[in-house]
């Protein structure tokens, strides 16, 4: 059976050792209250929100936040939010369905394009299929009638394991995690199912994919395979590394570093198994029943390399992430391979930023979806 991290209040210590999905009901938490270490702080930035999925700052600095439904906002100095785009009536958000992801375009203060991925409600002549669109900002709303398909996925047969995070590479390359959907083979290269993608900008496939010239088609477009559900991935913008935090069954969570032709595993192996030629995660966690210590959904990623460090020294390079269920932050220095922890008491995080000015943003959702900024105030 599959664990399940959104359930209701009175079932989930039960059954989420036992079952398992990503994004259906939010588990009516009390957590909210967030502890950290001496000398930071937390403070909220925006509240008002339903089902909040991803948040992401545009290089010009604004922070877009999206709903599940299909609508993206941007929220606004004094607190509030500008609605950015509805696409609500496109998009099938049964279960972990719906708009997904956002991206920027590495050249969005010249042509002003925002990356999507969302779940195509079915129609007529095509049925419910994961896609990566592009729209046109201007100002703080897309133009209308700009949405343009960039690359179309996998139909969808189970509303469970989307993946669904995008994000644009250091060498300006668009990669596209996705789900195995439940079920979907992810060993072989014959579907986009529990894949990293690389693509170009446009849509088109780099020549230069591992398995370029052993596929045809969309399956070009696979730059690794074998996981399960990765729900975040994350950027460094300094080397351009990207770790991948993708959701397990039964037993553990993993942070797996994005490599060229990579296969991780799912689902043959979960966590690691010193089986080459898998590779094994850099860093994984248990889930025993003990959501205070261990976990049982990785979430959000984000690496602290701000244009501006604000936290202490011992937290630069480091990568933050955190776990739905249980309500932390803990930070894992890529040098040594070891986490340590940093907050605890959230009330189902499900993504992290980090802003050019240093504060660590997370977006949360719980029963009462919100994004909040940390903060060090110490010296």
């Amino acid at each position: 059976m599959r664990k399940s991290i959104l359930l209701f209040a009175a079932m989930a210590v039960a059954l989420l050792a036992s079952v398992g999905y990503l994004l259906v009901l939010p588990i009516d938490s009390a957590r909210g209250d967030a502890t950290l270490p001496s000398g930071f702080v937390r403070s909220p930035v925006v509240g008002g929100l339903t089902d909040p999925v991803d948040m992401e700052f545009a290089p010009d600095g604004r922070l877009f936040v999206a709903e599940q439904a299909g609508k993206l906002y941007i929220v606004k100095p004094d607190g509030t939010l500008a609605k950015f785009l509805d696409i609500s009536s496109k998009v099938d958000s049964t279960g972990e369905r719906g708009l997904m992801a956002v991206a920027f375009d590495p050249n969005f203060s010249t042509n002003h394009y925002v990356y999507l991925d969302y779940t195509r409600a079915a129609t007529a002549t095509a049925p419910v299929h994961n896609r990566v669109a592009r729209v046109t900002a201007s100002g703080d709303r897309a133009v209308a009638g700009s949405e343009k398909l960039i690359f179309r996925l996998n139909d969808q047969d189970d509303t469970h394991h989307m993946g669904g995070a995008i994000d644009f590479g250091k060498n300006g390359k668009l990669y596209v995690a996705t789900g195995d959907n439940v079920g979907g083979s992810t060993q072989t290269l014959g579907n986009l199912l529990g894949k990293m993608l690389r693509i170009n900008k446009n849509g088109t496939i780099p020549t230069n994919n591992p398995f370029y010239a052993a596929t045809s088609g969309s399956n070009r477009a696979i730059w690794a395979l074998g996981l399960r559900n990765p729900f975040k991935f994350a950027v460094q913008p300094d080397t351009g590394t990207i770790f991948i935090n993708d959701v397990g069954e039964n037993a553990w969570e993993e942070i797996n570093r994005n490599e060229k032709g990579a296969d991780y595993g799912w689902n043959v192996h979960e966590g690691v198994a010193n089986d080459p030629p898998y590779v094994d995660p850099i860093f994984s966690y248990a889930h025993d029943g003990d959501l205070a210590t261990t976990g049982c959904s990785i979430t959000g990623g984000a690496f602290y390399n701000p244009a501006t460090a604000q936290f202490p020294a011992e937290y630069e390079g480091g990568y933050f992430f955190a776990d739905f269920c249980s309500g932390w932050i803990r930070v894992l220095d890529p040098s040594t391979g070891k986490a340590r922890g940093f907050a605890t008491g959230l009330e189902n995080p499900v993504d992290l930023e980090v802003s050019r000015g240093g504060g660590l943003y997370y977006l949360t959702r719980g029963a009462t979806p919100s994004v909040s900024k940390i903060r060090y105030t110490g010296s």
